[in-house]
């Protein structure tokens, strides 16, 4: 008579509203971690450089700045999140920008310049794809090599020169005239970006599927997942997301150069760390990936105000990030 209540009575705290309450604790707590961290430098910048930092053109200035990158790291957050990893991401950029602005490109006009961009983009990520989800290399493999690929091509197109843009229309984008309430629309593009990560990530079933591929890719695949296709998809967005940041790097130098993106892997990387994604993959937010670009970005600003090194920068930055891996694996082993 008593053992119909002994069976379901341990279960019901397991599907009740407390068991989940620590793991949205966790998040919550490192989304306001990441935002101390960037009040933090806020009030720095302020103290340290009151006239300049807290000055709208400068926080427009950083805004715009971290739009590029941002973007990029939107693409790198998916793939980090399935596994993966994109050494490829800023040779791919400087590629598509300079390929974007040949004189034959602009001379289809605003729409030559964009859709260029954009596709040389997806055919970068197309093949990265094709080699890690169909030819059995391992990411690390093939996105060194077009690494190496696209810079050398982007050098070969460009012979060296800068490649100055002619159309009118992509140079508007980048006046003043063109910001939509003190807005820059490069901000507005990275906004937009970021929200639809957002909604991919969370609120579809490929974004539980990059998910799963991640966590476990034996199990995906038992589940019925196809995680080759899977994986191609999310080199495929990684593509996109940089061709998508080359056009408003266009805008914002008004030039396509081949040395354009340099370091930008290790930049997209380090913020999607020490925005919470798991470089073993599983886990990650878009949300964390962008205040990494913040913090980031606001760091570089202040202290090129204050007139520091740029060593001393990336100083700090390594430390950041060495930082944010220990907190990921204390976070991890008492999450266990």
């Amino acid at each position: 008579m008593s053992q119909p209540a002994s069976t379901t009575s341990p279960a019901a705290p397991k599907s009740g509203p407390a068991a989940k309450h620590p793991r949205v604790l966790r998040l919550d707590v490192r989304t306001l971690s990441l935002l101390g961290v960037l009040a933090a430098l806020i009030v720095v910048g302020g103290v340290t450089q009151p006239d300049s930092f807290l000055d709208t053109d400068n926080l427009q200035l950083i805004l715009t700045l971290s739009s590029v990158i941002g973007v990029v790291t939107v693409g790198m957050t998916f793939v980090i999140i399935s596994g993966g990893i994109d050494l490829s991401v800023g040779a791919i950029v400087a590629l598509a920008s300079v390929w974007a602005t040949t004189v034959a490109t602009q001379e289809y006009g605003f729409a030559g310049v964009l859709f260029t961009a954009i596709l040389v983009g997806v055919g970068c990520g197309l093949v990265n794809g094709v080699l890690i989800a169909y030819g059995g290399m391992v990411p690390f493999i093939a996105t060194l090599a077009m690494l190496a690929s696209g810079r050398g091509l982007a050098l070969q197109i460009t012979d060296g020169k800068t490649q100055m843009v002619t159309v009118p229309g992509v140079l508007k984008l980048g006046e003043r005239d063109s910001y939509v309430l003190g807005i820059p629309p490069l901000v507005l593009v990275f906004v937009a970006v970021t929200v639809i990560g957002w909604l991919i990530l969370n609120r579809t079933t490929f974004g539980r599927r990059t998910v799963a591929v991640g966590g476990n890719a034996e199990a995906a695949r038992l589940a019925g997942i196809d995680v080759r296709r899977q994986r191609l998809y999310l080199y495929l967005l990684s593509g996109l997301c940089c061709g998508i940041a080359a056009f408003l790097l266009i805008v914002l130098s008004g030039s396509g150069q081949n040395t354009n993106g340099n370091l930008y892997e290790l930049d997209a990387i380090a913020a999607a760390i020490i925005g919470g994604t798991l470089l073993t993959g599983g886990r990650g937010t878009i949300v964390g990936s962008v205040l990494g670009v913040l913090i980031f970005t606001t760091i570089q600003n202040i202290f090129a105000l204050n007139n520091l090194q740029s060593d001393v920068q990336q100083i700090a930055k390594g430390a950041i990030i060495v930082v944010a891996v220990l907190v990921q694996r204390r976070t991890a082993s008492t999450s266990h």
